[in-house]
């Protein structure tokens, strides 16, 4: 199920550090040079004509809680027609880094209040998987937390008629040097990144 971009519509990239990737935060229109600038300029480079307006308000350290406490400012007062949601790896990493954990309960608590509110706007939702590209055995184990938020994602994505896009599956089924990909197991790299591209840009269609 792809989502269709109305012409002269507005798309919201939303989440953590991968959807920031270094915007200028003084520029509301200011993309980052991650995943999210690559697909609005794939997108306007194949349909120019249809005129939409991308935005990102990714912030470089967000759980969903976080998302949450700033859903009002940052996605529903934007009247955005498609808003796009990566997030999750945060709430796996922190049980990891600073012990500060987030059930797969509350994960899925947090998020599903974040698509009840998008469905009350009326705008269409693109779920971005979270993931991981472990590098040692160390991160390999972080599977453990973060699979089971995988599957919150996937669930809902089902359950809200949203368009998943599985870039977890996607870069597990990679079959090349995982530092092609990422240099700290969380992060990607700019292929990294084009690869999450290309894969929303196959999510999404324009209206005709």
């Amino acid at each position: 199920m792809t989502v269709t971009v109305p012409q002269g519509g507005r798309v919201l990239f939303i989440g953590d550090s991968i959807t920031d990737a270094g915007r200028d935060r003084t520029d509301g229109g200011d993309l980052g040079t991650g995943y999210a600038m690559m697909a609005a300029a794939w997108f306007t480079a194949r349909h120019p004509v249809h005129r939409v307006d991308f935005v990102n308000r990714g912030v470089s350290g967000d759980r969903v809680r976080d998302l949450r406490a700033r859903w009002q400012a940052d996605c529903l007062a934007l009247a955005p027609d498609v808003v796009s949601i990566l997030i999750g790896v945060n709430d796996m990493w922190r049980r990891y880094t600073t012990d500060d954990p987030t059930s797969a309960a509350d994960f899925a608590r947090d998020y599903r209040a974040l698509l009840e509110s998008t469905r009350r706007l009326g705008a269409r939702t693109v779920l971005v998987e979270p993931f991981l590209v472990p590098l040692d055995d160390a991160q390999r184990r972080w599977r453990e937390d973060l699979d089971p938020k995988v599957d919150v994602v996937r669930r809902l994505a089902a359950e809200f008629d949203a368009t998943l896009v599985a870039v977890d599956e996607l870069f597990r089924a990679a079959d090349v040097d995982e530092r092609t990909w990422t240099r700290d197991g969380v992060h990607p790299t700019p292929f990294g990144h084009a690869l999450i591209a290309q894969a929303w840009l196959r999510a999404v269609t324009p209206t005709a």
